[in-house]
């Protein structure tokens, strides 16, 4: 018997999609995330929470396995215009550590998703 994806054991659709519900909602009143002026000229609109929970739902689901369903950039294209320095990707990887731990993700899961963030970090930092 095959172990069960990533996606899977964070409850699938469902259990991501009210993961990042409760992300992005953190992540569009954090500080340190909204320091950088092009990431809170889209943070700073509470109009494009509901476009960015979308795609970061289906960012998540492609990235721990389950069904392709993201119709985004790549992560080079979508924040290669926002001077992302390696202390605001901390902050986000803060922001994602904290809801997980919030949401009570176990730690085998917690670590597994925090490996696939920092996976990206050549992708998104910038300066």
């Amino acid at each position: 018997m095959a172990e069960a994806t990533l996606y899977e054991r964070l409850g699938g659709t469902y259990g991501i999609g009210g993961a990042v519900d409760v992300l992005v909602d953190r992540l569009f009143a954090n500080v340190s995330v909204n320091a950088n002026e092009a990431v809170h000229a889209h943070h700073g609109d509470p109009a494009n929470a509901p476009g960015y929970k979308f795609l970061v739902t289906a960012w998540t689901i492609e990235a721990t396995g389950g069904p392709k369903c993201y119709p985004g950039l790549d992560m080079t294209k979508a924040h290669d215009q926002l001077s992302i320095t390696a202390e605001q990707f901390d902050a986000v990887a803060f922001e994602i550590a904290a809801t997980l731990n919030f949401l009570g993700v176990p730690a085998p899961e917690h670590k597994e998703f925090m490996e696939i963030i920092e996976s990206y970090r050549s992708q998104v930092v910038q300066a």
